[in-house]
């Protein structure tokens, strides 16, 4: 393992991320498991990418048809791309209409905030403190940006949430007031310095931000303030779309309707795959002005993979499925609280759940918690994360297709582990 660790740190630089103290070289997957090269398997509770199952049949079979017979770039027509283009906009809400397909998440909200820019004439992208929403030039600008700070013609505003709110002793109403009267001052900041509100980009079940519960119907009020002021709403379903929630989409979840919608990572179950939909009149004047083109978007591979996938998703009611099944793990994970102050808080959306991990006497953040809970996890054969506004939120996200009995499974080693931890 040492010589492998060194070949990739020389292959690929040395601060090329990798997960866990002990990293874990894996060689095959099917399903929710996943295999490392010494034959251990692994429940794979981290991976939103392969959503519909590692090495998923249905979409191999549907690449390899596909590779097979023809791929090009986006220059030629292709009645699949058509078929996958109107399917997808078509699960959406009706004012959603086109779509321009990308390959990565990043590229789709990088997308998206141009087109904002570009339909609205202003500058100024609002989004949350907490928030990441992609790696590029422009996008970056929007990561853990502290409120109060500009950064080129990006503002934050505080991440609105009940366990850690604003301003202690609020009712929910007037917490949720308190987080809108600092949104209308951020509005208020652009317009006073030319800039105008082009777009807030939000995360539609605010997942970097740790899934918080939020106030009252603070994302419905925010988008009517955003749009009063001549800006669009971009829902990033990046993280929370494609059945994630309970629901297909994050912002159905969140009960808002965003006029721009970015898509993702679980698009095409590994293939890249990601793309920006709005209303046609947007997606016109965007690409009217910016001749936008992507070689490896709008591909017959990349429909195949992403037909295939809403075809799994549909066909075995995963949907349905993962809001049954998320509903039943977030009640058995609280039903632990009383007994282990150091799960401070449970919530989360479907299969996203964030487990809050606090120091027991003061229920402050404890990163460094979480992360030992990260290892002992995976000693046991848990794979999953943690991440939120202080890195102490430990994050189950398995692949769609994750069971009852996988819920169970993981439930027996987080019960001992969680012990460990109280002991």
């Amino acid at each position: 393992m040492s010589n492998l660790i060194e070949r990739h740190r020389q292959a690929l630089g040395h601060e090329a991320p990798l997960f866990y103290e002990q990293p874990v070289q894996l060689v095959s997957g099917e399903g929710v498991w996943l295999t490392d090269a010494d034959g251990k398997r692994y429940l794979d509770l981290y991976n939103n990418v392969p959503c519909v199952g590692h090495a998923n049949p249905r979409v191999v079979a549907a690449m390899h048809k596909q590779a097979s017979t023809l791929n090009v770039h986006s220059r030629y027509l292709h009645e699949s791309v058509l078929d996958y283009s109107e399917r997808l906009v078509g699960l959406h809400h009706d004012d959603i209409e086109s779509v321009v397909l990308a390959c990565s998440g990043s590229e789709a909200t990088e997308l998206a905030l141009t087109m904002a820019r570009t339909v609205t004439g202003n500058q100024g992208i609002i989004c949350t403190d907490a928030t990441y929403h992609g790696n590029t030039s422009l996008v970056s600008k929007l990561t853990s940006l502290p409120v109060g700070t500009e950064r080129d013609g990006v503002r934050s505003v505080s991440t609105p949430q009940t366990f850690r709110p604003i301003e202690p002793g609020l009712s929910e109403q007037d917490l949720c007031q308190r987080y809108l009267d600092q949104l209308e001052s951020t509005i208020q900041d652009f317009n006073a310095d030319g800039s105008g509100v082009a777009a807030i980009m939000l995360c539609s079940i605010l997942a970097n931000e740790g899934v918080p519960d939020v106030p009252g119907d603070w994302f419905q009020r925010a988008s009517d303030m955003v749009r009063a002021a001549g800006g669009i709403v971009i829902a990033d379903e990046v993280q929370a779309g494609f059945a994630r929630s309970g629901k297909w989409w994050g912002y159905d979840t969140s009960e808002f309707v965003p006029d721009v919608v970015c898509m993702g990572k679980p698009m095409g179950n590994g293939l890249p795959l990601s793309g920006v939909a709005a209303n046609n009149d947007m997606i016109s004047a965007f690409r009217h002005e910016h001749q936008y083109f992507n070689t490896f978007a709008s591909t017959p591979m990349q429909a195949a993979a992403g037909m295939a996938v809403i075809d799994e998703i549909t066909d075995r009611q995963l949907v349905q499925s993962v809001d049954r099944v998320g509903a039943s793990l977030r009640q058995e994970l609280q039903a632990l609280m009383p007994q282990h102050p150091r799960i401070g808080d449970v919530r989360g959306h479907g299969l996203f759940i964030g487990i809050d991990w606090v120091h027991p006497e003061t229920t402050d953040p404890d990163a460094d918690g979480a992360g030992v809970m990260v290892e002992a996890l995976k000693s046991r054969g848990m794979l999953l994360g943690k991440d939120g506004q202080h890195g102490n939120v430990l994050k189950i996200r398995p692949p769609l297709v994750f069971e009852q009995e996988h819920a169970d499974v993981f439930m027996e080693a987080f019960s001992q582990v969680v012990a460990d931890a109280h002991r």
